[in-house]
């Protein structure tokens, strides 16, 4: 690494560093080298000087490494700093130049017991959370009443205690149901979670509240289970996670439709104020009792004027006259359906004595007898007009024939054509050489012209 800043003693055009040079070099490659790292190890040689730095060396069997924690980190520590203490320090390597050190300059430091759990606890969180377990869009709406409650929690507990004293000054309606779990030590998380499935199951509740009170992150870890962290999600009823204080965080509550920083509070959240809600419910009469006199006043005055529009109209009086209207239309339907009904007996009548007075099949018979003698003369007369037509129109073929370019034909003579179709009337009508059709009397010769003259 770095090889072309390096030359060999001795050998031509070597460059030479000075000590500052050399420290700047090294403090790039541990800087660079070197990502951010935990060590655990034993606190030694504590300094905390008036500027609130903090100086130790971490150390084990057989090496020790210098750490500086400088004060704005330092202040955010949970616990006190001795030597011989146990600790997990998180930070980046470096070179101090001024003593040619390497140090690790700390951002996080804590006790080691409580530090492995807290690797753990990041480690865990950031799976669920790249599952999508933590998402708001996850999250389940609260109702926005609660009728009963499942307190899931240890049933001697301080927070219990405070659940029920606070749901109880604050909406003593509310049915609340205790379901009793251990909250720590070995197999706590198991029934827990095993308790929010049965609860869940019941469809006894409308919300339920995982409660807890506030103790060490190893007081808490059973709350950081990822079983349980599931469990709280697939529930199909709201979760409430009220876990410790309120800057201790869990598993349980990001998982949690809700978190709340407390018991107490959890509870001040899942109910309403008794007395705010006795004023809301107030409120809401008077709004009613005032709607309701607004709409009894509106109908009074639409039904008085209805009442009055009805008596202007006199619809009793409408009524007899329409009806009357009706009657006297109905009778002028009957008279003239009566008068038509006459026209057309009237007219039946005429029509019967108008074709007795004819008698149709007396004047057919008569005029069968006027046409039996006319018969003959008419096929008489039509022979001679076909003699006449046929006498003209042989006359007509006779002259036709006469004028015929084919009766010149039959007498001996030929008719020139070329191809397309024009006659040769004269010699200069066609060339040496041309082809043309001779028409004669009974078929065509292909002639040639092969001279022309007078």
């Amino acid at each position: 690494m770095h090889d072309e800043l390096f030359t060999i003693a001795g050998a031509p055009n070597r460059e030479v560093l000075t000590p500052s040079q050399l420290n700047t070099l090294a403090r790039d490659l541990l800087e660079g080298a070197f990502p951010l790292i935990w060590v655990e190890g034993e606190l030694g040689n504590l300094s905390r000087p008036s500027s609130g730095h903090l100086y130790f060396t971490l150390k084990d069997a057989r090496a020790q490494v210098r750490c500086a924690l400088f004060k704005p980190k330092s202040q955010w520590l949970k616990f006190v700093p001795r030597d011989g203490l146990r600790v997990l320090a998180r930070g980046r390597l470096t070179l101090y130049e001024a003593r040619g050190d390497y140090q690790l300059v700390l951002d996080h430091l804590e006790e080691a017991g409580e530090g492995a759990l807290r690797r753990a606890f990041d480690d865990l969180k950031a799976k669920l959370t790249a599952e999508g377990l933590f998402d708001a869009a996850r999250k389940r709406p609260l109702p926005a009443y609660v009728r009963r409650l499942g307190v899931i929690t240890s049933p001697s507990g301080a927070a219990v205690r405070d659940v029920v004293s606070v749901l109880a000054r604050r909406f003593p309606l509310l049915e609340v149901e205790i379901l009793p779990v251990p909250v720590q030590g070995a197999g706590a998380a198991a029934q827990i979670a095993a308790m929010l499935r049965r609860a869940d199951a019941s469809g006894r509740f409308d919300a339920l509240l995982l409660a807890r009170g506030g103790g060490s992150l190893e007081d808490l870890w059973a709350f950081n289970d990822e079983a349980l962290a599931r469990t709280i999600a697939a529930s199909n009823v709201p979760v409430v996670s009220a876990i410790g204080h309120e800057t201790d965080f869990s598993l349980a509550d990001f998982a949690a439709d809700l978190r709340a920083p407390t018991p107490s509070a959890a509870a001040e959240l899942l109910v309403p104020q008794g007395d705010d809600l006795l004023r809301r419910l107030r409120a809401l009469d008077a709004r009613l009792h005032n709607l309701q006199s607004q709409h009894l006043r509106q109908a009074m005055q639409r039904a008085d004027r209805a009442a009055l529009h009805l008596h202007a109209l006199r619809p009793q009086a409408r009524l007899q006259m329409l009806r009357q209207r009706q009657q006297e239309a109905l009778r002028c339907l009957v008279l003239a359906w009566r008068r038509q009904l006459e026209h057309r007996h009237a007219r039946l009548r005429h029509a019967d004595a108008v074709l007795r007075t004819m008698q149709p099949r007396r004047r057919l018979a008569r005029l069968h007898e006027r046409l039996v003698p006319l018969r003959p003369r008419a096929q008489a007369a039509l022979a001679r007009r076909l003699q006449r037509d046929a006498m003209h129109l042989r006359g007509l073929v006779r002259s036709l024939h006469a004028v015929s370019p084919l009766a010149t034909v039959a007498r001996g003579y030929a008719i020139l054509q070329h191809d397309d179709g024009r006659i040769v009337r004269a010699v200069g009508d066609a060339a040496i050489g041309d082809a043309i059709d001779a028409r004669l009397v009974d078929g065509r010769l292909r002639v040639r012209v092969e001279s022309s003259g007078d």
